[in-house]
């Protein structure tokens, strides 16, 4: 048996050599990075100027990616109607962590951003509003206390001119760098807000994914009307550490945004392409009663 394979090798190495002549060999292809993106819901690969030009939505699964602060109003409001406030506040390292400055100089480089923070006004199909994005891909938008102070700095504003509030979240909490200095940030946030909301004035919050932490326990989940982006998470701790603490089995797709709409954490869960239709028709409704109540 073991002849007749050794002859069939020979006789396959002699039609190789003298048929076909040469061995054919294939180069890979070099596909440069960037031009396909994984998803991260259903695993499809996605062409990138593809998955741009449909909202960084997956066509295949609706996941929707995470956006940073300038695409985000690029989707949101009307072109040119944005103009910056409070550009300057900036992170400092009051407890001189290690290498922590680094840290802020790469999240200024990935986002484009001197803060994870990005205020200023702006109009959403011709209404005026105050807005605040904050941007994932700086330190994953973390709050420290330049973020804070920011926040804050918008409530105040959109108070005084009596401008409706619009803050997008997408955070990971509060900035650990910062330790002390971070927390005290959800109770000025709070404060503000509270100041803003005796004064009637309409915050709606949009909560994207993920946001956690400080963050959604402070100004996130404040708003007259809460709203959660679709494929959004949605919480303040992870679900493996509220498990190994209370140790009980979590429900099935807790911290999600359907978990939180069923269970009244937000209001209304809105797909991205409907997300600047449904804030226009917010801001009508607000601007309509306001026209009734001062009549």
């Amino acid at each position: 048996m073991n002849d007749f394979i050794n002859k069939r090798k020979e006789k396959l190495e002699a039609f190789n050599k003298n048929i076909r002549k040469k061995n054919v060999s294939v180069d890979p292809i070099n596909i440069p990075e960037g031009i396909f993106i994984k998803c991260d819901q259903c695993g499809a690969a996605l062409y990138e100027k593809a998955l741009e030009a449909n909202h960084s939505i997956c066509p295949y699964c609706d996941y929707h990616f995470r956006l940073g602060a300038e695409r985000r109003l690029s989707l949101t409001v009307d072109q040119g109607s944005f103009e910056e406030i409070d550009s300057t506040v900036t992170s400092t390292n009051p407890l001189n962590m290690p290498e922590y400055e680094e840290k802020i100089r790469l999240g200024q480089k990935l986002s484009n951003q001197e803060e994870a923070f990005v205020s200023g006004t702006a109009s959403i199909a011709g209404f005026p509003c105050a807005i605040g994005i904050l941007d994932s891909y700086f330190m994953m938008g973390s709050m420290g206390s330049a973020v804070g102070e920011k926040v804050t700095r918008l409530i105040e504003f959109a108070t005084k001119k009596k401008l409706p509030l619009i803050i997008f979240s997408a955070s990971g909490g509060a900035r650990m760098q910062e330790g002390i200095f971070s927390l005290m940030q959800m109770i000025k946030t709070s404060a503000a807000l509270h100041y803003f909301n005796q004064k009637g004035l309409l915050y709606i919050s949009v909560m994207t994914n993920p946001t956690t932490g400080g963050v959604a326990a402070s100004f996130a989940s404040l708003g007259d009307i809460n709203i959660a982006e679709k494929s959004s998470l949605i919480g303040f701790a992870g679900a493996r550490v509220i498990k190994q603490t209370i140790r009980q089995e979590l429900p099935e797709g807790f911290q999600t945004d359907q978990f939180q709409l069923n269970h009244g954490q937000v209001d209304l869960v809105i797909h991205r392409t409907e997300m600047r239709k449904t804030l226009y028709q917010l801001l009508k409704l607000h601007q309509s009663k306001e026209k009734t109540h001062e009549s």
